[in-house]
């Protein structure tokens, strides 16, 4: 299934996509009194995706027509900071480290976790705001976003996926010169409109465990990532049980999973974003994100 969320006469919903793709099924439509995602989530999610999945396979009234709508973030303003797992597939490691001059090692010890702000999540389509007053070298990061469907606290690997409410596309747009200036990544990637995300979430059960998907990016069409969530240093797995001693990952939390190599600062010279440039993030069996620098 995907979940979404939408404009439609002017007034925000969220929902679920019609399994020809030609509508949208408001989750009032299954009985269910929630207008926003972060809501369905937090008060029913996990607990009754088996219930729509058998109403959808047989329903045919009460969609909205997909092309009266304005398709928005999947979670359009998080109830949190986004998590985030740097350095995550090794080759990106190693050109993040050239870029910034400093010695490869190989060896990760621990996962690299931080945070990111997000002010409301660009959807599908929207700008990317770069920021050009304070920013000059805007970067793009293609990445597999988990949305965490219940509480989690003290999980054990083995539990994790029922966990999972779902997965989406994120482009974790980061600012190079601040993180560079400020020896640390929160600031770089927390400006106003550098999380695009979309165009919607997935359900846990479509996918295999754990999923194994093409991810890719194109710039104006160039392709510029081209990995497979395969080559995760720290699996979704290892992250999710691991945050979970000791902290409570909130239904709806987002974590972020990290980017392969073929971003802007890892070319030589770098290829940074300007304006008008148009990014496509595409993770298999999800969908594509694009949008365009201004």
């Amino acid at each position: 299934m995907k979940l979404l969320t939408y404009l439609y006469g002017g007034k925000g919903n969220a929902g679920v996509l019609s399994k020809d793709g030609t509508g949208v099924f408001p989750f009032a439509g299954f009985g269910l009194p929630y207008e926003d995602m972060n809501s369905f989530i937090r008060d029913a999610g996990m607990d009754r995706l088996s219930e729509i999945q058998r109403a959808l396979d047989s329903k045919e009234d009460g969609a909205v027509p997909f092309q009266d709508i304005q398709v928005l973030a999947p979670i359009p303003v998080p109830a949190q900071d986004i998590i985030c797992l740097g350095v995550n597939f090794l080759a990106h490691a190693e050109e993040s480290a050239r870029y910034k001059k400093e010695t490869f090692e190989r060896d990760q010890a621990a996962a690299v976790y931080f945070s990111k702000r997000v002010d409301r999540a660009v959807p599908n389509g929207g700008l990317i705001d770069g920021h050009f007053d304070i920013v000059d070298s805007l970067d793009y990061e293609a990445e597999l976003a988990v949305v965490i469907g219940r509480d989690a606290r003290n999980v054990p690997e083995k539990d994790v996926f029922s966990y999972v409410l779902g997965y989406t596309v994120m482009n974790d747009v980061s600012a190079r010169n601040i993180q560079t200036r400020h020896k640390q990544w929160y600031f770089g990637k927390s400006l106003d409109g550098f999380t695009p995300m979309g165009p919607w979430i997935v359900t846990e059960g479509e996918f295999t465990r754990p999923p194994v998907l093409s991810i890719q990016s194109r710039v104006n069409g160039e392709i510029r990532q081209d990995s497979t969530t395969g080559l995760f240093i720290t699996s979704i797995e290892s992250a999710v049980s691991e945050l979970s001693r000791g902290m409570t990952l909130k239904a709806g939390t987002i974590l972020s999973m990290g980017t392969p190599a073929g971003v802007g600062m890892g070319f030589c010279p770098p290829r940074f974003l300007k304006s008008g440039d148009v990014v496509e993030c595409e993770v298999e069996k999800i969908g594509t994100l694009r949008n365009t620098v201004q």
